[in-house]
């Protein structure tokens, strides 16, 4: 017998075979539900009217293999015009003409790929329903075989053995979509110089003064103030007629201001700052991508694409991310009119570290 705590009325015990049979029937956090669904089966086959015209039946078998041609000629295409359409320095309607044709040919290689592969199953693979059964991971002999055959079977029903043109179409497809992408990534290199090379020279040199991006007007030591960061160039590389933007992206310079005391700096470059003003390579050192966020409390420049953090007060040192070395540091001065202007070049390749360096 139990008592309520609150009235003192003693409660009767209940039945422990009647509260297992009301728990039975009821389907809240039971495991087992004896009430479940009984298995329905598979539907009726529905045969396609593939299945049932011959007609049909070539007619789609056509449609594939010609999807796969038709893969074959984007590919092929996206080549031709990556030739035929080159890009010329400081012409925007060549890099867009480029994007266009290159970018349409590759649609036409990924979508024929695509419709062909979709329409050759639904309209020509053995379409008959069938049950899976999961078996444990385990490699009997009888397993391996089954295996096999699994393979043979759908060999057999998707007709990859049999039917020849559809099979050689999709693996000259295959074949020939990846040339664009290798020939597109040979063009992000130099075609006649060593990458090295071109890396390590620049437009700054002895005197060169320190312009504001992109107008082009140089900067005095006394306009950049503490906590202020300005996007540099080398003075004249607007007045360029050839090659300015790949000078630029090499060039590319981030001119900040800290205090004094907040710089730690090595020897060897106590003298490549002028009263707490730096110079750093804009040119991320991972990537390449542009080295633009910077952060006045923690002196930290963050680079937008894969959150490479350099520390400005210890020389750039990389402090997370993917990049491999420190922003190349630009070694500045300040000329009798008090301009800001360049030592000499970087010491060291700017960009990327993937390229192999000496």
């Amino acid at each position: 017998m139990a008592q309520d705590d609150h009235s003192g009325a003693e409660l009767a015990a209940a039945d422990s075979s009647h509260a297992a049979h009301d728990f039975a029937g009821e389907p809240g956090t039971a495991v087992i539900q004896h009430d479940g669904f009984e298995n329905p089966g598979l539907e009726p086959h529905r045969p396609r009217v593939t299945d049932e015209d011959p007609k049909r039946e070539n007619r789609a078998q056509r449609t594939v293999y010609a999807l796969f041609y038709l893969s074959i000629l984007g590919s092929v295409w996206a080549i031709a015009a990556y030739m035929l359409f080159p890009i010329e320095s400081n012409d925007v309607g060549a890099v867009r003409l480029n994007n266009m044709f290159i970018g349409l040919g590759a649609t036409l290689a990924l979508l024929g790929l695509g419709f062909g592969a979709v329409h050759w199953g639904k309209s020509l693979m053995t379409s008959a329903e069938s049950i899976d059964t999961r078996h444990p991971i385990g490699a009997s002999e009888a397993t391996r075989q089954g295996a096999v055959e699994v393979f043979r079977q759908a060999d057999e029903e998707s007709g990859f053995s049999r039917r020849t043109v559809i099979r050689n179409s999709l693996i000259g497809a295959l074949l020939v979509f990846p040339l664009p992408a290798v020939v597109l990534f040979r063009g992000f290199a130099p075609q006649d110089q060593m990458p090295v090379e071109l890396l390590s020279h620049t437009m700054w040199k002895k005197g060169t003064r320190l312009a504001l991006d992109p107008s082009g007007v140089p900067i005095k030591a006394a306009d950049v103030t503490v906590g202020s960061a300005f996007h540099v160039i080398p003075e004249g590389l607007q007045d360029l007629e050839h090659g300015k933007l790949e000078e630029k992206a090499k060039a590319a310079v981030l001119l900040m201001r800290l205090e004094p005391s907040e710089l730690n700096e090595a020897p060897d470059r106590e003298n490549w700052s002028y009263e707490g003003i730096v110079a750093y390579s804009k040119i991320c050192t991972h990537v390449g991508c542009p080295v633009a966020l910077y952060e006045q409390h923690t002196h930290h420049l963050l680079c937008p694409c894969h959150q490479s953090q350099f520390d400005v007060a210890n020389h750039c040192e990389v402090i997370f991310g993917p990049a491999a070395r420190p922003l190349p540091q630009l070694a500045i001065a300040v000329d009798d009119e008090g301009y800001l202007i360049a030592q000499h070049d970087f010491t060291e390749p700017v960009g990327p570290s993937f390229w192999e360096r000496n």
